[in-house]
């Protein structure tokens, strides 16, 4: 199947192409001989600035639109930083979406995160959870951004009869993320405080929370896969949610991540912090039904996120 006949040289438009889904978005399409990819890093186009994003595309008039772009973080940045999470985010996706409506894009796929479902949502999650219950009070303020976006697209839909669609990705992980001590997502956190106490010698390491909620996780290249994919073969109205259907505690997650540094010390937690969402597992049959699935198992793809981040460390010191 394959519905939507995007060209090789068809201008495609990877907004938040240097982050860690935008990369690799880009990445995948170079690869499978994209050769029209456009990308502006944040200094030569401000996606808060709405005048410069009309400008940008009215000049480059884009038949595709990848909307990876947006401000992210971990649970601390979440807590810390609400309204920075829910205004960036809002004014980038108006900013992108508005402008791809006035030039009329065919073919957009808005990026977000599964997040948005209710925290105490039934598992795994299909997609008509969406507005259904309470969202997680740690990054609701992202979370409603992003549940905008879904909205915007699916208005757009509606009134102007576009083919644009979501997609809503578990949790990502790979070359190209985050490792920041102080807004990183989980997985990045704990190859960081792994490597470092390996490197120290440290007798333990002590990871937030109680380590029993569940978390899926999804290879950023597997991510970049299934955009193709759909941006090929699906259309709707609702929202896709991408991941591997599979789950596994913190704790064990932080056992992994143990054995793929190399770290020998004991791991303790601190239940005085939050633990987030006690389960955030994705339905992804929409997807698997469509015809896709994940290639990397979390050990490979551990491993070799594990090497890429010594690497940068390498040519950053």
């Amino acid at each position: 199947m394959d519905d939507f006949k995007i060209s090789r040289s068809d201008p495609i438009y990877v907004a938040g192409h240097r982050g860690l889904v935008g990369s690799a978005v880009w990445r995948h399409l170079h690869e499978h001989s994209y050769g029209n990819l456009i990308g502006r890093s944040h200094a030569e186009l401000d996606l808060l600035d709405r005048a410069a994003v009309f400008d940008f595309f009215h000049t480059h008039t884009p038949a595709v639109v990848v909307l990876a772009a947006a401000k992210v973080g971990g649970i601390m940045a979440n807590s810390t930083y609400p309204v920075d999470f829910i205004s960036q985010n809002l004014q980038v996706q108006v900013n992108v979406l508005d402008a791809a409506l006035e030039v009329e894009v065919p073919r957009v796929l808005f990026l977000g995160s599964s997040c948005i479902y209710p925290k105490f949502a039934e598992q795994p999650i299909r997609e008509d959870a969406l507005l259904t219950g309470e969202l997680e009070p740690t990054n609701d303020a992202y979370a409603i951004a992003k549940i905008a976006g879904i909205l915007q697209v699916q208005a757009v839909r509606r009134q102007y009869g576009l083919p644009w669609i979501s997609a809503m990705p578990t949790n990502l992980y790979g070359p190209g993320d985050n490792f920041s001590p102080t807004t990183s997502h989980v997985l990045p956190a704990m190859i960081r405080r792994y490597d470092a106490a390996r490197a120290a010698g440290d007798p333990a390491v002590v990871n937030w929370g109680s380590g029993t909620p569940r978390r899926e996780f999804l290879h950023v290249d597997d991510m970049a896969a299934a955009c193709l994919h759909l941006l090929r073969n699906f259309d709707g109205p609702q929202q896709v949610n991408v991941g591997t259907g599979e789950d596994q505690s913190i704790a064990e997650i932080a056992g992994l991540v143990s054995d793929a540094v190399g770290y020998a010390g004991e791991t303790r937690w601190d239940t005085s912090k939050p633990d987030g969402t006690p389960r955030k597992l994705l339905d992804v049959s929409t997807l698997t039904d469509s015809g896709w699935k994940p290639q990397i198992p979390l050990s490979e793809g551990l491993a070799a996120t594990v090497d890429w981040y010594r690497r940068q460390s390498t040519v950053r010191t």
